[in-house]
């Protein structure tokens, strides 16, 4: 339990009404969660502003409360500490009040468009394979050893990250992978945050629904290379345009990797099927479990981040090859009658442009490759035509269907989607707002060693309509057309 004076004590500019001796039991920036003794932050989102429900706060005994703007009513059983940034100043206190958690445990983040998942859960498995105890951030779960626990954002809130990273300590946690989306780092929820390294996998079309421009996205990732503490390392992809802008004014020492050119990590696909490929890494050729040149940025990324942070390379090649794909990323089950069915989180133009350019590297050409992909609701509208486009060039057939429409018409996304479609690929096209018949139908045109993508929903276990979530799996779904078809 610590005193407003020492929670805010590194917040720059800040002032205080009030007593800054009050204790404060817990920090909350949601007014639901407010009891006695609270430190309630009154922050301006994107659906409201917590500065409204500031007299409900207090009505429910908050003890003080974060502000941008002081209340025109004082309450003077209550502190205030009005601050330039709530967002910034709740990180800092964050980490203040859990104790500064982040410089206890070698923390390591991962950021970029795709990849963020695979890299950050890889590290996770690895290191508890060489038998440490670890904890993992992620847009599947957050996991602390072997405890899993839900994960609701890709990165959580300043508190909660602050929270979970005073857990791992506590149990004894040596490292902690987790991943830093554009949100997170725009929002300041990795604010304060004492990394060991920060690793960047790639830049594309994504979230400019948020960011607005492709420049305000970039300006996002690379404003966890400027803000990183000095005695962190750096790792960046040299083969993505971008890589290398992000260490511009950055103090991390600098490292990169590359399938095409000479860097620290210099990786080379020997052989590659729908098993696994030979990859060479350094000079060290070992078979991989993940499928796909993309994979082979993923596992050049992971066996950067190991061998910065101090393990040999025979021990990272060893248990590293023994590591299989992460759940809902390429994620293949096969058919009693020889029909391929793949799954994968690809929810981008270039991540779908990855997985089906992989997926025709290795196919004979004499199969189809048939695809199930729609684009998600409330989100970037300008990605959808694109998304269709890549789609309808790269597959054999496609099926345009709902993905997570929430709040949106299904039939006005699909309506998007197929304005990217040209001329020549109409009649390879079909569109079925239902994901479950479009899944069904996709089954139905297949023949033996046929392959179905189901691209864009991945690990994701519901389907969002109207703000409601429905119980919906890919993989699920598929494996029970699969299995009706051998009975």
């Amino acid at each position: 339990m610590k005193t407003i004076k020492e929670l805010i004590q590194n917040i720059k500019g800040s002032q205080v009404t009030g007593h800054d001796d009050v204790s404060v039991l817990n920090l909350t920036y949601d007014s639901r969660h407010v009891g006695e003794g609270s430190l309630f932050f009154a922050v301006k989102g994107t659906q409201a502003d917590g500065h409204q429900f500031i007299p409900e706060v207090i009505s429910k005994g908050a003890a003080a409360i974060v502000c941008e703007i002081l209340p025109e009513k004082i309450d003077s059983t209550v502190t205030y500490v009005v601050v330039k940034n709530t967002t910034e100043a709740m990180a800092f206190i964050a980490d203040e009040f859990y104790d500064h958690p982040s410089q206890k445990i070698k923390l390591v983040a991962v950021t970029g468009t795709n990849g963020k998942t695979t890299v950050a859960t890889l590290l996770f498995r690895l290191f508890r394979s060489f038998g440490h105890h670890a904890g993992l951030l992620s847009t599947v779960q957050n996991q602390i050893d072997e405890e899993i626990i839900p994960a609701t954002h890709t990165t959580p809130d300043s508190i909660r990250i602050n929270e979970l990273l005073e857990e791992m300590v506590t149990r004894g946690c040596e490292y902690c992978f987790m991943e830093a989306s554009s949100h997170a780092i725009e929002q300041n929820r990795v604010k304060g945050l004492h990394f060991a390294g920060i690793a960047f996998t790639n830049l594309t079309h994504d979230h400019l629904d948020y960011h607005k421009t492709f420049d305000n996205y970039l300006k996002a990732k690379k404003k966890l290379f400027d803000e990183v503490n000095a005695d962190a390392f750096a790792l960046v992809n040299k083969d993505d345009r971008n890589g290398m802008v992000m260490f511009q004014n950055s103090k991390a020492t600098r490292y990169t990797y590359s399938l095409r050119t000479m860097a620290d990590f210099k990786g080379k696909i020997i052989e590659s099927d729908f098993n696994g490929m030979l990859l060479d890494i350094n000079g060290d050729e070992a078979w991989y479990r993940l499928v796909g040149n993309f994979n082979a940025y993923n596992l050049l990324t992971v066996y950067g981040a190991a061998f910065l942070l101090g393990k040999s390379k025979e021990d990272i090649i060893t248990h590293l090859s023994n590591i299989n794909s992460v759940q809902g990323r390429f994620e293949s089950l096969r058919s009693e009658n020889g029909i391929v069915g793949i799954v994968d989180y690809a929810h981008t133009p270039d991540a779908l442009k990855n997985i089906l350019t992989t997926i025709n590297e290795l196919r004979t050409k004499n199969e189809q490759l048939i695809t199930v992909v729609g684009c998600g609701g409330n989100r970037d509208t300008s990605k959808r035509p694109v998304m269709a486009d890549v789609a309808s060039e790269l597959s054999t057939r496609v099926i345009f269907t709902s993905d997570n429409p929430r709040n949106e018409d299904p039939e006005t996304i699909l309506d998007e989607m197929q304005k990217g479609v040209k001329p020549l690929h109409y009649k390879k096209t079909l569109r079925i707002t239902d994901r479950k018949e479009a899944i069904k139908t996709a089954v139905s045109m297949a023949n033996k060693g046929d392959i179905i993508l189901v691209a864009g929903k991945g690990h994701e276990d519901y389907q969002e309509i109207k703000g409601v979530k429905h119980h919906f799996d890919d993989k699920e779904v598929l494996m029970e057309i699969f299995d009706k078809m051998g009975k």
